[in-house]
């Protein structure tokens, strides 16, 4: 059983995740300028979107990255915003209300405390969104469960782990005969990709075709501070003192 623990508003764990930390800019925007513009298909109108890119400074998305593909962007560009749209809409934080997305009450009621953002969000957005959307088949199952995932996750980043490493551990070698690894491809953007947005893990990119087989996934000071698991006595095989 996975138990998240309440944060603290103030655990300055908190600045680890840039999920988070987007929300309470998109909250003080939404403050300053009475809500956010959509466009006639109810997306994120482009201002808003130039705006985010710029102050989310969001890891491997941030505004120099967007822009080195697009020369406009609109929220589809953005895929870190598109998630959080569609969360904020499905947790009944905010809604359209004649072309403008606002808070609802509960939205406010989360003005001003991170932890409670964090709290609510993190569990909804790990365990049901759909990630596979970003993946090459957006019908692509999830690999396992998320007991097992953040198990072993736990004590394999303890003190870092490539995502070669992680792949062999969960799924064992890949084909040796090389090409794409689909494996791989997938345990990235449906379970380690979603741990770093949330704040949980930390990537240390590498650069090139192999990125994600030598980047190194890290536990962040919020993994511990948020999570409670099984493995929590097990420090790379031995007890935890």
């Amino acid at each position: 059983m996975i138990e998240f623990h309440k944060i603290d508003d103030t655990n300055p764990a908190l600045a680890h995740s840039p999920m988070v930390r987007a929300l309470e800019k998109t909250f003080a925007y939404m403050a300053e300028h009475g809500g956010i513009g959509l466009t006639p298909s109810k997306a994120f109108k482009r201002v808003f979107v130039h705006w985010a890119a710029r102050e989310f400074d969001w890891p491997d998305h941030t505004e120099e990255d967007l822009f080195a593909v697009n020369k406009v962007l609109n929220e589809i560009d953005f895929g870190p915003l598109m998630d959080l749209h569609d969360v904020l809409i499905a947790l009944k934080i905010g809604r359209h209300y004649k072309g403008q997305f606002k808070l609802t009450k509960a939205g406010q009621g989360l003005v001003g405390h991170a932890g409670g953002i964090f709290g609510i969000v993190t569990p909804f957005y790990l365990f049901e969104v759909n990630h596979a959307r970003f993946s090459r088949f957006d019908d692509e199952p999830i690999l396992g469960n998320w007991d097992v995932f953040l198990n072993v996750l736990n004590v394999e980043t303890e003190d870092g782990a490539t995502g070669a490493d992680l792949r062999q551990v969960l799924f064992g070698e890949p084909d040796p005969t090389g090409g794409f690894d689909n494996v791989l491809s997938s345990l990235h953007i449906q379970v380690l990709r979603p741990l770093c947005w949330t704040g949980l893990l930390h990537m240390d990119r590498a650069k090139g075709f192999r990125s994600t087989e030598q980047s190194v996934f890290t536990k962040t000071p919020l993994w511990p501070a948020a999570l409670r698991l099984e493995t929590d006595c097990m420090v790379n095989g031995v007890p935890r003192q």
